[in-house]
Order: structure tokens, then sequence, then C-alpha cells
């Protein structure tokens, strides 16, 4: 049996279908200002991502940040928009189908949603409530728990779920930021970089930032991902001197993770070193904030801080190693739905 397939139904399931719904953060449906804000709004109005009161958030988000940042945002999305359309939509709709079709042979079928933006979660759910889709897997693309994008695709999932009926029994895959197959798939991902294009004398692992006091408050995130580096360091043989944790995206005036992802990259020319390879385990996808934000901005901030080249290693993207990590997480948490292997 190929690793990224998926086992076949078992006789002693419930009557009804059962689908994985893969879950990405969202993306605007243009480069446009007017798309980025209608994007934008859905996005930071959310208690998950922004937890301010209300009172003095919203005031600040519709009177300040929604006049201000589409337009620059749109900038950058407009660099990165391809003849599909997002990237990230594009390809997430890539992993979907590949996803799809290793799961075939169980009768699972597999669909993409959007915590924010299209396809949405409550289109995808009506559309498998009309199929007489019974069980579903819900399966965010954050290997990395946070409440900011893990529980907020969840409390989406949920409230998609309020205008139907007949309720699908529903599991959830929480994170897989230490998942053997995702850790194999990233370090085979950075052993193919180095085979083809060379070894940079330092490895960035960048991350998506989110505010200190969110860790302190509980939210596991950064304790997830440290270990999905030291997983990584460990399967790529890298010592302490060779890999460097950073965080990105930051935003607003509160303090974020750190170390931050453009301060490091300033400041890495002045410890000699020349040249940096950047992967960004925690996007399943590529997307603005890997392809503009790292590949581009970052690029030119090393550069101009006195560094000679800096190479982007993609995301896993719609890999076979990707979709196999994946087919082994409906493995695992669709027991008792499927037979075993």
């Amino acid at each position: 049996m190929p690793a990224s397939a998926v086992p076949a139904p078992s006789d002693a399931a419930s009557p009804g279908g059962t689908a994985v719904v893969l879950i990405n953060l969202g993306t605007p449906d243009a480069p446009t200002p007017g798309a980025v804000r209608r994007y934008l709004a859905q996005f930071l109005s959310d208690r998950r991502v922004i937890d301010y009161p209300r009172w003095l958030w919203l005031p600040l988000l519709y009177g300040v940040i929604l006049t201000v940042r589409p337009r620059q945002s749109a900038a950058g999305y407009a660099q990165i928009w391809g003849e599909r359309g997002s990237p990230l939509l594009a390809l997430s709709r890539d992993l979907a189908a590949g996803l799809d079709r290793a799961c075939a042979g169980a009768g699972i079928r597999v669909e993409l949603a959007m915590t924010y933006g299209t396809p949405s979660l409550r289109e995808t759910f009506a559309r498998l409530n009309t199929a007489g889709i019974r069980r579903v897997l819900l399966l965010p693309l954050f290997p990395q728990y946070s409440a900011t994008s893990t529980a907020a695709s969840f409390d989406a999932a949920f409230a998609a779920l309020a205008g139907i009926r007949h309720v699908p029994e529903l599991r959830t895959v929480v994170d897989y930021h230490a998942q053997p197959e995702y850790i194999a798939a990233l370090a085979a991902s950075v052993r193919d970089y180095w085979r083809e294009h060379g070894r940079a004398s330092r490895l960035l692992l960048s991350f998506h930032g989110i505010p200190e006091r969110y860790v302190t408050l509980g939210d596991p995130y950064l304790a997830h991902c440290r270990a999905t580096a030291a997983e990584l360091a460990q399967a790529l043989e890298l010592g302490a001197d060779d890999l460097i944790v950073s965080f990105q995206s930051r935003v607003g005036r509160e303090r974020w993770l750190g170390p931050y992802t453009d301060a490091t990259l300033a400041a890495l020319p002045g410890q000699g070193v020349r040249h940096v390879q950047v992967l960004c385990p925690g996007f399943a996808v590529d997307c603005l904030e890997t392809l503009e934000e790292i590949a581009m901005r970052g690029r030119e901030q090393f550069l101009e801080a006195g560094g000679e080249r800096l190479d982007y290693i993609p995301a896993l993207n719609a890999s076979d190693a990707h979709v196999q990590a994946l087919a082994a997480l409906v493995r695992q948490h669709t027991q008792g739905w499927i037979a075993p292997a």
C-alpha cells in the first residue's frame, strides 16, 4: 500500500459518508484595497486573534487600521498574485486535491475551507450535508497549535454548523507539530534544497508570531514551535550554531514573541553571516507571509544590512511528502471510521 494511502472503510462504521475538511486561514478575493479591507475586517474582528475589549479595539480597527492597512497589504498581494489568483488558495487547493486522491480508496472525500473568506466553512458544511456526509474530521493546516489560528478555525467551524439540523459526528486534529511524517517532510525539503542550491552557513526557521501575553495566558504555541525546531534540527543533524529560530509578522505596539525575524535578518551580516537560508515551518503552503514578507522584503533587509545571499526554502505545499504526512493524520484520527491498515 502506498505510504499516502488511507485504508478502506470499516464494515462496522456507521452509515453515511466521511469527509476531511482542510482548513487554512484565508485570503482576499483579489489584490485590491477593497477586497483586502473585507478580508481584514473579518480576520481582525475575531476575538481569538485580537482579544482587546471591543469598545477599545473596534473604533481603532474601523477608524484607523482599515483605512490605512488595506492599501499597503494590497500592494504586497499584487506582487505575489498569479494566474491562479492567491497563492495560498491555489496551493491549498492543490494540497486538498492530493489528499483527496490519497483518501479515495477509503471512500473519504476531502474539502478545503477557510476560516475567513472563501471557500467558507458554512458553504462547505452545507455541501457535505447535502451529500449525506455523517462524519467529518477537521484538519486545520496549522502544525503548531495557537488559539489565534487553530482554535479560531474550530470556532468558525462550529458556528458554521449552527444552521444545519443534522450535525455530523466531528473529530479534530489539534496540532501535528512533532508528527514524525511532518518532520520528515520538512527535513526532506531542506535536504533537497541543499542538494540543488548548496548549503548556507545558517538555517533560519521563521514562525508566525503572536503576542507574548497570549503565551503567558496558556497558549502552547511557543512550546510547539520550539519542539518543531528541535525535532528538525535532530533530523538534519544540525548543531546549536547552525539553526536560528525567529518570529515574523508582528503588528502593533504590544510585545510579540521574539527574536523578531526582520531584526534577526538585519543583525546577521554584522555577525559575519553572509549567506542564510530561511524556512517557515508553520506555513503549510506559501502565501503573503512567506513569498512577500520573507522571500522579497526579508531578502532586501538582509542584503541592505550587508548580507550577500538569502534563499527562501519553499513551504511543503502539495508535495508528495506533505500529502503523505496529512494522510497519516487522517489514518490516525479516523480509527473506527475506517478499517485498520
